[in-house]
């Protein structure tokens, strides 16, 4: 089947046990094709259901589904003996002889093992939804008449996407590639400082598909991923809307967000550092303590694009107002560990009587990120936390100059 045969705008069935390879395919797929019709589903006896209802132009769907099996749905649409054969994309984590032998038979269009090569699976997309030369461009939706700035992040407020980029994904990348493979800490050095890329990966290294101790840190979850899925995880979300910001308004504010984001975790590091505590965890809560105010401004950016005005004072406002909400909804929506999100609300304030020294280091290294240049350490050095932690003006001193 070709490209040409496919109608003006093709429905596609994507079938992805784990939630964020899932969003990932998506991702790729709304790139090539943004007007696509898509229907996603996490289990085999959903996909099956959904191909006794519709009539697809494309499937895409793991063998390792749960339930009916992607291999079985595959053949299952193949009994059909529907003329011209339709497209189907088989994905596996399965490279032996024995797994292709038993596929090939049944004529996938494409059989994929993980991880996922990018370039090959946009290639096979574009081939089988696009005539060549062919690109298709799809609008922003307008706002719908009378709709309030207020109700706007309110309905965003569940399904935002998280935050803008910090880093250049691309070029991270490319730097952390070596002749045998990705280089962890290379990659880690790069991407460390970006609060998106750092939850994204902690909620994929906690998913379904991983079991055992709860991820907490940026370099535990690349150590538990496949290094090829990390690669394609940070690629992919280059591929979403709005990841980079255009408003200068929003960028100027966004580039508060990550320098207070940044400064907190550096503080944190060398805080805990010097009092033998887990600087990795704490680095990790701080970095990501402004994800909901980052998260807010990309809705912003929608806002904007849609039409609505925005100005100075409607930005402060709805950060004020929104952006606790939308840091709680995304680290509860994509689970990251709860001891990492009570270490996250750490840095805001310290609830109850007894608090971790690690609760204690997020949140003295918060309120030193906040000082300004000018302002001293004397009273920091004199505050509760500071005296809980035994911390006094010479060793913040000397955090802060490190």
């Amino acid at each position: 089947m070709t490209a040409v045969d496919l109608p003006a705008v093709p429905r596609v069935l994507i079938a992805e046990a784990d939630p964020w390879s899932r969003d990932l395919l998506k991702q790729v797929l709304l790139n090539v094709r943004c007007d696509a019709r898509l229907d996603v589903c996490a289990d085999g006896d959903h996909a099956a259901a959904l191909l006794r209802e519709k009539s697809y132009d494309l499937i895409l769907a793991d063998w390792e589904l749960a339930g009916v099996d992607g291999l079985s749905l595959l053949r299952s649409v193949r009994q059909q003996r529907r003329s011209p054969a339709l497209p189907f994309i088989l994905l596996s984590s399965r490279n032996d002889s024995a797994s292709v032998r038993e596929a090939l038979p049944l004529a996938p269009t494409a059989y994929l093992t993980r991880p996922l090569n990018m370039e090959s699976l946009t290639q096979r997309l574009q081939d089988l939804l696009l005539n060549e030369g062919e690109s298709v461009y799809c609008e922003i939706p307008a706002l719908a008449p009378g709709m309030t700035l207020p109700a706007f992040l309110e309905q965003r407020r569940e399904v935002c996407d998280g935050a803008p980029l910090r880093v250049d994904v691309k070029a991270a990348v490319h730097r952390s590639l070596g002749p045998e493979g990705v280089d962890l800490q290379q990659l880690e050095d790069q991407v460390r400082m970006d609060p998106q890329i750092t939850a994204v990966l902690i909620a994929a290294a906690n998913s379904a598909g991983y079991h055992g101790t709860p991820v907490q840190t940026l370099h535990a979850a690349l150590n538990k991923l496949v290094p090829g899925q990390s690669m394609n995880l940070i690629l992919g979300l280059a591929l979403k809307h709005n990841v980079v910001l255009g408003d200068s308004g929003l960028v100027a504010y966004a580039e508060r967000h990550w320098q207070l984001s940044e400064d907190s975790a550096e503080y944190a590091r060398r805080l805990a550092r010097m009092l033998e505590l887990d600087h990795q965890r704490c680095y990790s809560a701080c970095i990501l303590h402004r994800l909901g105010d980052l998260a807010l401004l990309r809705c912003l950016e929608d806002w904007r694009q849609g039409g609505g005005a925005l100005d100075d004072e409607a930005i402060g406002e709805s950060l004020d107002n929104f952006g606790a909400a939308y840091g709680s909804a995304l680290r509860t929506r994509w689970r990251l560990p709860l001891e990492l999100r009570q270490l996250i609300a750490a840095t805001y304030s310290l609830e109850g009587g007894v608090y971790s020294r690690e609760a204690l280091v997020v949140n003295l290294a918060t309120q030193m990120a906040r000082l300004t240049e000018h302002e001293g350490l004397q009273e920091l050095a004199g505050s509760k936390t500071a005296r809980l932690l035994k911390v006094g003006l010479s060793e913040l001193a000397r955090v802060r100059k490190t």
